[in-house]
């Protein structure tokens, strides 16, 4: 069974880091694109950066220069970076990747999320 978990999540001060890290376990051909999106109360699921196989990142106008996402394929793992939090970044953070797997089926993965709290 293919599945993404996350850790790193937790409370932080404004202004303060935290790293999150997301790995993928299971029977997997490839990974192609790997995210995170980010869910806050009241308001919709939001992007909050992307990644490709070939390193190629995007990220949302809000987090740009404060965050900084990165992978190891070899690990099957996604990082998320967040430096300078602000309250506004509290959410629950989820993970995702479009994924390969054996016999040719695709298609993409969440994982269960992990909650960031930046107190002011």
């Amino acid at each position: 069974q293919v599945q993404l978990v996350e850790s790193g999540g937790g409370l932080v001060q404004a202004g303060g880091s935290l790293r999150l890290s997301c790995a993928a376990s299971g029977s997997i051909f490839s990974i192609n694109a790997m995210g995170w999106y980010r869910h806050a109360p009241g308001k919709q699921r939001e992007l909050v950066a992307t990644i490709t196989s070939g390193d190629r990142t995007n990220y949302a106008d809000s987090v740009k220069g404060r965050f900084t996402i990165s992978r190891v394929n070899a690990k099957n793992t996604v990082y998320l970076q967040m430096n300078s939090l602000k309250p506004e970044d509290t959410a629950v953070y989820y993970c995702n990747a479009a994924m390969v797997l054996p016999g040719a089926l695709q298609g993409s993965w969440w994982g269960q999320g992990t909650q960031v709290t930046v107190s002011s």
